[in-house]
């Protein structure tokens, strides 16, 4: 996700896949707080599936990390095991050593920053296995927070001086400099550790604390401009791997998500979160009936005074947003229930990674046009999905 939103404020800290500047975020926060609004929406729980503490991403476009880091963890409380507390670091640490080799293999014609898609936590897990928390936290040089803004910059630096190629022909060293520039931030990886009075590695751990197969997870989305149900690279500026996910019908999408909660599962979900309609503080995000710019002055103070009438999301509307950028591929947040406000309409409880200081301590109400609108892909584990999907991907 190469995300537009980065701030740093009193217990928030927000970040590119997290690339608006970090004052633009702050001022379109105010905008949006023109009073506390919570008292304006009565919510009423439906589902709420267990999940584990709300974290901080800090300075850091980390959030891809956090928040399916988080999803694990919930598929560890849904598999019957104690949840671990995961290194997101660990995990972002093992894919920018990854998508370091892919820049020079592409001869940098590839996206840098440290943004990254859902399933790139999938494919760490499986190749470099997890850490506790505890034993990597990423915080190597005095910070109590993440704070990524020297470090993007080396690695960028780095990786761009090494496709320049100044010798004319490229030497094995750039991956070991590379590589050591990286852990000098976030520190080195032991090569074991103890946890709980036992000793593992990354990959031991991961196989036999945290215990889930990599093979049970499933990405999608939907376009109109795909074969429905088959399998097509994600075009987004993060999906540096490119890997592919599943094609679904608009329809499918609220549908694959609602299956899963009623049966104890969570999803993680990336998506766009530049819209006015988006607010943190407040802690709901919907699409108003009027698009923002066509509001009264009025409108949009009012806006989240209170649940409000909402455009009707086709196929059609959702592709225009991807084409013309309206929608972007902003941010990584976990769907961890379902509510509905007092009049029945039905909301997605969505558990953010920016600290507990919004209205909700860290989580946010989403209407499910929003999902529909501005969702960029999701991902579940494969039991989730309701038989039909099944049976027309193959999965």
């Amino acid at each position: 996700m190469n995300y537009k939103h980065l701030i740093l404020t009193a217990g928030l800290a927000v970040s590119s896949v997290c690339a608006f500047s970090q004052d633009n975020l702050v001022n379109s926060l105010k905008d949006n707080k023109t009073a506390t609004r919570k008292e304006k929406f009565k919510f009423t729980e439906v589902i709420n599936l267990e999940n584990t503490s709300i974290k901080n991403q800090g300075s850091s476009g980390t959030c891809w990390s956090y928040s399916t880091n988080s999803f694990l963890e919930s598929e560890m409380i849904k598999a019957g095991k104690k949840p671990v507390n995961l290194a997101e670091l660990y995990t972002a640490r093992c894919a920018y050593i990854e998508k370091g080799k892919n820049y020079v293999r592409m001869h940098g014609a590839v996206s840098l920053g440290d943004g990254g898609e859902l399933h790139d936590v999938i494919n760490m897990y499986r190749k470099y296995g997890a850490m506790p928390l505890e034993q990597y936290t990423g915080l190597n040089y005095g910070t109590t927070t993440n704070k990524f803004g020297e470090l993007g910059a080396m690695m960028e630096g780095m990786l761009k001086a090494t496709v320049q190629n100044p010798n004319g022909k490229l030497t094995p060293n750039w991956l070991t400099a590379y590589t050591s520039a990286i852990d000098s931030y976030l520190g080195q990886v032991p090569e074991s550790f103890e946890y709980q009075g036992k000793k593992y590695t990354p990959q031991t751990f991961a196989q036999q604390v945290v215990g889930l197969n990599p093979d049970d997870y499933v990405e999608f989305s939907s376009f109109t401009d795909h074969p429905y149900y088959k399998k097509f690279t994600l075009l987004v500026p993060d999906n540096w791997s490119f890997d592919q996910v599943y094609n679904l019908q608009l329809d499918d999408v609220t549908n694959c998500i609602d299956n899963a909660l009623k049966n104890g599962y969570t999803v993680a979900w990336a998506t766009d979160v530049s819209e006015k309609s988006f607010s943190w503080v407040n802690g709901v995000a919907f699409v108003p009936e009027t698009p923002y710019e066509l509001m009264t002055s009025e409108d949009k103070k009012t806006m989240f005074d209170g649940p409000k009438p909402e455009m009707v999301i086709t196929p059609e509307v959702r592709e225009k947003a991807f084409d013309d950028y309206t929608t972007t591929d902003d941010h990584g947040m976990h769907i961890v229930g379902l509510a509905k406000d007092q009049n029945g309409k039905e909301y997605y409880i969505v558990k953010n990674s920016w600290g507990p200081s919004n209205d909700y301590k860290g989580y946010l109400y989403v209407t499910k046009a929003f999902v529909r609108y501005k969702t960029t892909a999701f991902l579940l584990n494969k039991k989730a999905l309701p038989a039909d999907i099944l049976k027309k991907t193959g999965i």
